[in-house]
């Protein structure tokens, strides 16, 4: 709900309350964002009000009116240079005398219901329609410029997004060097600023800095939202745990180079801001012209990050991912990558197909090296038709064979570059990012094409078009494998090559919205070079982003765990792999590969036709179980118990901290099934006690708890096999081999009803661990990364 009351502006939600007004001199004032609070007709309003009579030593009056303050020592909701606030500026422009002043001062407000498009970027949606937005318009009358401030307030999730708009209605053009989408300022500086840093195979990366002085910046300039520091991050009060305390989450819905920065005043003020990366960015207003600003997405709960991460998953589930598979449960798909690279034929894919068919995958998915002269990375990436000598019936001939076997067909793409040993590079070498007669900075033996050109998109559109059309293709794997270098286009004057980088995502936005339109049926996912490019700009167009390259299951436990702070696990695809792992050569066991993937869209990437039927039996049945259960892991509510240590450091196995373990619980929307999830690092000698806690449960609910029950290789058990057996048995022996062929050791059983508030506040007291001194069906199995899941299902959900 959105009020006027007077010079104040009230937007409450559910449970926040976010509230600014209009000052004397018609700058905006922030007052408040926080738990709900009771401000009827503004009444008390006036309590928000910071009380300032005379102004500070060494600090400038915004006019001589108005000399009892400086608009440095303020809570802002938008700022610029020029006026006495010298902090982190929410915009940045030159007029055409060449001054940078801004002042932008209250003009006019409006309220309505529902949420407008944006003109040219992908934003929130509601079919509800609960939601209102405010539009407040700013003018600076120095120079003619009109700035609109957008707020759309989604109630029922507890989010308000913001945006930007800024109008040139001068005589003269000007230089836009900074519209950023979000500014948030704070009262008090007793903060921790949390970001997502990594790199290729090591996204997400959870990272914490105290807010005292000074300013922390997290940004992009990779041409991506990047993997470096993804656009999502967290303001806490210090003390925050997972379910308590108060945590503030924000999200760009952009999927180009970003910028959120905060910034400790000298008189102790917080001032956070979102937008568009600063970074060599110079947009030419023209008289006429307007710029809008990507939409930023806040949230705010008292529940810590649990609470937050809740409130932000409901929103990108109901106000972000869009389309045919927006509800619809995930196939699971057996990908052809790990299993050959780019050696491929219609053959080989088959026989794999055939294999995942037998074990209960759904969609087979070709991969890369099915096109042009594609053998290697070197080639080929802009000839689109496919090698008649690996697919001698081309798309069409393989899909209808692989819909014979009972499985859908799909594809990867890599649309948006070019290779310089390609056809259509040959062709046009004008159409790559590229400085002309100067040395390029080269990335994976490709280049990208210049997307800002109307020409290429029209090109990537038709020719995909006709790719997608050619066979009954059931889903879209789309790649970017590289990042930008030499920002220019050959296609705009001099003085706009500092558009380059946000004209590029343009234009890769109209090229996914058009193909999405004209193929609804299809389910694309998105991906760059694993989490390159992980964000709710992408999440408008695709309903799942490959997380990253990275499969090791212990590393894709963390990678998965920091997305979960700002994602669902709906739109994060996750995929069983062989080992020795090809990233990290880690041997992980089969059972956690699976268990750490089914919490994300579960998919298989392996050499099934290399596997012993061991292998193959245990992974039908974890198809089966996933089958079973995937409503829940697909659209559940997911909640985070404990995490490993930072960084993913290896502990010490002697280390039996919190930091050696990961507990996951995800509950369906009804509270009444849910799955557990209790990872370990390294095994601690002689440590036997384990819980589980489970969250998000109905307290009242009766719970049957229970586990999966495994058979255990006795091969895993090395040599103390001679412990209990009459003959000695050689490791890896013939003998050896025989007796794990016939003789499996049986797992713990966990089975035992409770209600779901003793499964949240007491937890559960697992089966012993195996500690060296003894193992039978009443030990669990609990090796070096080892893993368990656990269900519940209520019986009834009333009294007790």
């Amino acid at each position: 709900m959105i009020r006027r009351e007077k010079e104040y502006f009230i937007l409450d939600t559910r449970n926040t309350t976010y509230c600014f007004r209009v000052m004397e001199t018609g700058h905006l004032e922030h007052l408040y964002y926080g738990r709900k609070i009771s401000l009827p007709k503004a009444r008390g309003a006036e309590a928000l009000v910071e009380k300032q009579v005379f102004l500070p030593g060494n600090l400038n009056a915004y006019d001589k009116t108005h000399n009892n303050f400086s608009l440095e020592d303020v809570c802002l909701e938008m700022s610029s240079y020029g006026k006495g606030d010298i902090r982190e500026p929410f915009i940045e422009v030159v007029h055409g005398d060449g001054s940078y002043t801004s002042d932008f001062l209250f003009e006019d407000a409006r309220i309505i219901k529902g949420k407008d498009d944006f003109r040219t970027l992908p934003g929130s949606y509601d079919e509800t329609g609960s939601v209102e937005q405010l539009c407040v318009v700013l003018k600076d009358r120095q120079y003619g410029l009109m700035l609109q401030l957008f707020y759309y307030v989604y109630p029922d999730c507890d989010v308000i997004s913001r945006s930007a708009r800024l109008i040139n209605e001068s005589k003269e053009s000007v230089k836009l060097h900074r519209l950023l989408s979000m500014q948030l300022d704070f009262h008090t500086s007793d903060y921790t600023f949390t970001t997502f840093q990594g790199a290729w195979a090591r996204e997400m990366r959870k990272a914490d800095v105290s807010v005292k002085a000074g300013k922390h910046v997290n940004s992009s300039y990779t041409g991506t939202s990047s993997s470096r520091a993804n656009p999502f991050v967290m303001l806490s009060k210090r003390g925050t745990t997972e379910d308590f305390g108060d945590c503030y989450g924000f999200h760009l819905v952009y999927s180009g180079n970003h910028y959120e920065a905060v910034e400790a005043s000298s008189f102790g003020k917080t001032r956070l801001v979102m937008g568009i990366n600063p970074q060599s960015f110079c947009f030419l207003l023209k008289p006429g012209e307007e710029f809008e600003a990507p939409e930023a997405v806040m949230t705010y709960s008292y529940s810590g990050y649990n609470g937050m991460s809740g409130q932000m998953h409901r929103f990108i589930r109901e106000h972000i991912v869009r389309g045919a598979w927006k509800n619809k449960v995930r196939p699971i798909l057996l990908n052809s990558w790990e299993a050959s690279y780019f050696d491929i034929n219609e053959k080989k894919l088959l026989q794999l197909a055939k294999a995942g068919k037998d074990v209960g995958i759904e969609l087979f998915v070709m991969d890369d090296g099915w096109f042009g002269e594609r053998n290697d990375d070197t080639s080929s990436l802009g000839d689109w038709d496919a090698n008649p000598k690996k697919l001698p019936g081309g798309l069409n001939g393989l899909c209808r064979k692989i819909k014979e076997l009972g499985l859908k067909f799909g594809i990867w793409v890599e649309p948006e570059m070019v290779s310089v040993k390609s056809q259509l590079y040959e062709k046009h070498p004008d159409w790559a990012i590229q400085i002309p007669e100067k040395p390029h900075g080269e990335g994976r033996n490709q280049r990208i094409l210049d997307l800002t050109r109307r020409e290429v998109q029209d090109f990537i559109i038709e020719k995909m078009s006709g790719v997608f059309a050619s066979a009954d293709i059931s889903y879209v794997k789309w790649d970017m494998n590289r990042t930008f270098t030499d920002y220019f286009s050959g296609a705009l004057l001099p003085e706009q090559q500092g558009e380059v980088a946000h004209r590029y995502v343009l234009g890769l936005y109209r090229c996914m919205k058009e193909l999405t339109e004209r193929f609804p049926h299809i389910l694309f996912e998105g991906c760059s070079a694993g989490g390159n490019r992980f964000d709710l700009g992408i999440l408008c167009y695709f309903p799942q982003i490959w997380a990253s390259d990275d499969t090791d299951a212990l590393c894709r436990a963390e990678i998965q765990n920091g997305y979960s702070y700002g994602y669902p696990m709906s739109v994060l695809s996750a995929h069983v792999s062989a080992c020795p792992n090809h990233q990290t050569l880690r041997m992980t066991p089969l059972e956690t590969r699976f268990h750490v993937a089914c919490f994300g869209i579960c998919g298989y990437e392996c050499n099934l036709c290399d596997m012993k039927k061991e292998e193959l039996d245990r992974i039908k049945e974890q198809i089966t179980l996933y089958k079973r259960w995937r409503e829940v892991l697909q659209t559940g509510n997911f909640y985070r118990g404990r995490s490993f240590g930072e960084h993913s450091g290896m502990a010490s196995c002697l280390d039996n901290s919190e930091g050696n373990y990961m507990e996951w619980t995800c509950v369906s929307q009804d509270g009444k099934k849910a799955v557990g999830f209790l990872m370990q690092k390294l095994a601690v000698p002689n440590s036997r006690f384990h819980s589980y806690k489970a969250k998000g449960l109905l307290p009242d609910a009766l719970y049957h708890f229970y586990n999966r029950q495994l058979k255990i290789n006795v091969k895993e058990f090395g040599d103390l096999v001679n412990t209990i057996s009459p003959i000695h048995v050689k490791q890896d022996s013939f003998v050896h081999n025989m007796i794990a062929r016939f003789v499996k050791m049986d797992g713990e059983t966990e089975d035992l009803w409770c209600y779901g508030d003793t499964l949240m506040y007491a937890g559960v007291c697992l089966k012993q661990a195996f500690a060296g001194t003894g193992y039978n069906n009443q030990v669990r199995y609990f090796p070096d990364f080892g893993s368990c899941i656990y269900f519940m299902e209520a019986e009834f959900a009333q009294g007790r």
